[in-house]
């Protein structure tokens, strides 16, 4: 079991405990706003009312000791860049901050900030990129230039050998595991003999440019 620390519990805040207290965690989900505390208190191990740019009731809280804190503050940037800055200074390893813009998440990570989220923002692309191509199951953004994405193969891959589709030298991407629904089985770093079948979900890696070129495939 692992330990975290919510604080703000707006939507986002909310959720993010929630769902990691019903991964099996112990969460400790914290807020100013009493109403709040009382909403979440079924979904925590602990909730608690806390005016958490207060830097002493803070370090009471024993949060260093927590595998990981998620700050999600609301609008008000200057609370969470205080707060953000309290937490490194305290001993906690790994914050992960909720920011409003760019300019937001430069100031948070000088400030100590490991992750910084982007949720609306990531939502937005995650949303788009969907619609725009209905191939692609799910993906997650490595970085601003590569994404691990579960596809869809393009028709042209049907029948086909990943040696003969030669996709890193074509593509530049790399096929590091193949889940075929028939018969229902997980190949981690499938061979290169393996015949792609229309069934299959390809679980690819790659710059998100050269993995547009695949979803351009029909």
């Amino acid at each position: 079991m692992k330990r975290f620390a919510v604080i703000g519990l707006g939507n986002f805040g909310f959720h993010a405990a929630k769902a990691l207290y019903e991964e099996g965690n112990e969460v400790v989900a914290i807020d100013l706003n009493k109403a709040r505390v009382q909403a979440i208190d079924a979904y925590c191990s602990e909730a608690i009312v806390l005016e958490a740019t207060d830097k002493e009731a803070l370090k009471a809280l024993g949060l260093e000791n927590m595998d990981g804190v998620i700050v999600s503050t609301g609008t008000k940037i200057s609370t969470s860049i205080l707060i953000c800055l309290y937490l490194q200074e305290i001993g906690v390893q790994k914050i992960l901050v909720k920011a409003l813009d760019e300019d937001h998440e430069k100031i948070l990570k000088r400030v100590g900030a490991t992750d910084v989220i982007h949720p609306e923002r990531d939502m937005a692309v995650r949303t788009s990129r969907g619609l725009s191509s209905p191939n692609m199951l799910d993906f997650v953004p490595i970085s601003d230039e590569f994404d691990l994405v579960q596809i869809g193969p393009p028709r042209e891959f049907i029948g086909k050998t990943l040696r003969e589709l030669n996709l890193r030298a074509k593509y530049n991407v790399h096929i590091i595991a193949i889940h075929e629904i028939v018969p229902e089985n997980f190949r981690l770093v499938p061979p290169p003999d393996f015949v792609i079948k229309d069934s299959d979900i390809l679980i690819m890696l790659g710059k998100t440019e050269d993995i547009r070129k695949i979803k351009g495939l029909k």
